[in-house]
């Protein structure tokens, strides 16, 4: 998640990722749909690595813990980000903290130090395009990552947890502009379906 989390807009208590994915069936019409609700948007490249302990408990869990950073136009930044549990099985929705990162050589050596080691890693290749629908802050975002086929489209914003059925029905308002139907969502997420690639493929 990409959306500002600080100032003074902040929902109170813990912060929830309201998201929903898709797979895209017809890429060029989505993206014209796309650019002509929110602009150009702007292309950026993800390098995600997901820590986990040796025990593989934060995967079994359903948390996340994530070092990320994000190369665009305007230049590069790191962020850390912990998911708790999914709240909702059909979107995923998780409560989600997150930080930025001045050091993330040094954020690595202290994950380390507390035991947690890189469990997975991987690129995301990202046009996000913000947007605003009923007074709320969104971001579609056109996903390809290198690994798997075909492309993916994500609505999401951030709210509070009481909030969430109304986020969601804003994200899929969003969807609905866009052409998508509820039988394109997926909830895979990248990292399954990126373990699952590379364990056909005989990867590491």
């Amino acid at each position: 998640m990409t959306l500002h989390r600080d100032g003074g807009g902040a929902p109170p208590g813990r912060t929830v990722e309201a998201e929903l994915k898709a797979v895209v069936r017809d890429p060029a019409a989505v993206r014209a749909r796309l650019r002509a609700l929110a602009g150009p948007g702007r292309a950026e490249v993800y390098r995600d690595t997901y820590y986990d302990l040796p025990d593989g408990s934060l995967a079994r869990g359903d948390r996340e813990l994530r070092l990320r950073t994000v190369t665009g136009p305007a230049g590069s930044r790191t962020l850390l980000t912990w998911k708790d549990a999914r709240l909702d099985a059909v979107s995923g929705a998780k409560p989600e903290a997150e930080t930025a990162v001045a050091d993330p050589a040094g954020t690595a050596a202290v994950l380390h130090g507390l035991g947690y080691r890189p469990a997975l890693a991987f690129e995301k290749h990202c046009r996000n395009h913000p947007l605003r629908r009923d007074g709320r802050e969104l971001l579609a975002t056109l996903v390809e990552v290198p690994e798997l086929t075909g492309i993916f489209l994500e609505v999401e914003t951030v709210c509070g947890e009481d909030e969430l059925p109304a986020a969601l029905a804003a994200v899929r308002g969003v969807l609905a502009e866009l052409g998508v139907p509820p039988a394109d969502l997926t909830a895979e997420a990248y990292t399954d379906a990126v373990a699952a690639a590379r364990g056909r493929s005989g990867g590491a």
